[in-house]
């Protein structure tokens, strides 16, 4: 019984610590760094941790720049090629600035 409480306890911890919630901190901060306001990071990041994946994700870490409006990130985005990194990166801006998101709303 110690046992299967001890594989219980180890899955939920695992689960807690995904790679989604280990990356939101990178992820914030590397929309930060790439213009964005802290309000509208960490409701994207949120956002986008859950829907993309870590080389994704890690792409994104290379668009640093000045501070810079979501259109303007939006266009930096769609210049890596990637749909469905755009499509979520669009989607996570759209519903964070309007205050649809519910990650906004915490």
């Amino acid at each position: 019984m110690r046992k299967a409480a001890a594989v219980i306890a180890t899955v939920l911890t695992l689960a807690a610590c995904s790679p989604s919630k280990l990356a939101y901190g990178k992820v914030r901060s590397a929309l930060v760094d790439a213009g964005l306001s802290d309000s509208n990071a960490s409701c994207m990041a949120e956002r986008m941790t859950d829907r993309l994946s870590i080389g994704q994700l890690q792409r994104l870490q290379s668009l640093q720049a000045p501070k810079r409006g979501l259109a303007d990130y939006v266009a930096t985005v769609k210049r890596l090629g990637d749909a469905e990194l755009l499509g979520v990166t669009t989607s996570a801006a759209a519903l964070c600035a309007s205050g649809l998101a519910p990650e906004r709303k915490r």
